[in-house]
């Protein structure tokens, strides 16, 4: 199914420009229009990219599982980052899942423009519906994560107890994916009228890695200061950290947790719908 198939469909005329850029306002119902085709479109493909394995998409949830394996081996028994952390097993298990989320949304938006530009040359409908599909597709694919992490946080020692904290949990990961939405809109467009920052991507999100504590503490390593103010300042470092509160610690994360969380949620979304929106017109030429 195409998008103008939608449009015939639903009786919207496509635009009489290919590549024009509407006004925002015309730009967002058109957008509402194509709801439907960017539903389809990501659940359709949100399993599918682990198809032609042998074990399917068993690797979902395996590759996170695997690698908190290896980094509790090097950091928590070899390196002893471990020293200090109550529970480091959830600890690191926490922070290996909700990290991958993001930085799935890094990788896939800095390519998404360039892997459908067959698409965007051939029919005219709003660019954003590319990004925004593959955004769903990411957060569908969490969904069975979410259920494993839940069970390892459960059943793997020192393990945890579901408490009352938990209900909480929905509305961090729910600000991570609106945060997730912007960082695809920014490099959606990035990744389109620069390709090669692909071949960047995998540095940025390693050091994205070390700077939000995935398999350590933060205050460990960097007590007081401004560089500790701006490592917590990190929107990665606060869900992680909220996220580890609420599922690991019984303890509501303070006031200021929660809004500056949701200040990055907001901001960071509005401002990459913009700038995507702002080069709509280049989109599929090149």
């Amino acid at each position: 199914m195409t998008p103008d198939t939608t449009e015939r469909r639903s009786g919207v005329s496509p635009w009489r420009v290919m590549g024009q850029r509407p006004t925002l306002s015309s730009y967002l119902r058109q957008l509402w229009r194509r709801r439907h085709f960017i539903t389809a479109e990501a659940r359709a493909k949100a399993f599918s990219g682990n198809r032609d394995m042998l074990l399917g998409n068993l690797w979902l949830i395996g590759v996170p599982i695997l690698q908190g394996l290896a980094y509790y081996l090097i950091f928590g028994l070899i390196l002893r980052t471990s020293r200090g952390i109550e529970n480091f097993t959830g600890f690191l298990l926490v922070g290996i899942f909700l990290f991958r989320f993001t930085m799935a949304s890094l990788q896939q938006g800095i390519v998404v423009m360039s892997q459908n530009r067959g698409m965007t040359s051939a029919f005219s409908f709003p660019r954003a519906a590319v990004p925004l599909s593959v955004l769903l597709r990411e957060t569908l694919s969490m969904l069975p994560v979410l259920a494993t992490l839940v069970l390892l946080l459960l059943t793997v020692p020192p393990g945890t107890q579901v408490t009352w904290t938990w209900a909480l949990f929905p509305l961090v990961f729910g600000l991570q994916v609106l945060f997730n939405t912007g960082i695809i809109m920014y490099t959606a467009r990035l990744g389109s009228a620069l390709p090669d920052l692909r071949h960047v991507v995998a540095f940025v999100g390693r050091m994205w890695f070390y700077m939000s504590g995935v398999f350590f503490s933060l205050d460990r390593f960097v007590s007081e200061g401004v560089w500790l103010s701006v490592l917590q300042a990190n929107p990665l470092y606060m869900v992680l950290d909220m996220s580890r509160d609420l599922l690991l610690y019984d303890t509501v994360p303070d006031t200021s947790s929660w809004l500056f969380l949701s200040l990055w949620a907001v901001i960071t979304p509005l401002l990459g719908f913009w700038y995507f929106w702002q080069g709509e017109e280049t989109y599929g030429q090149h």
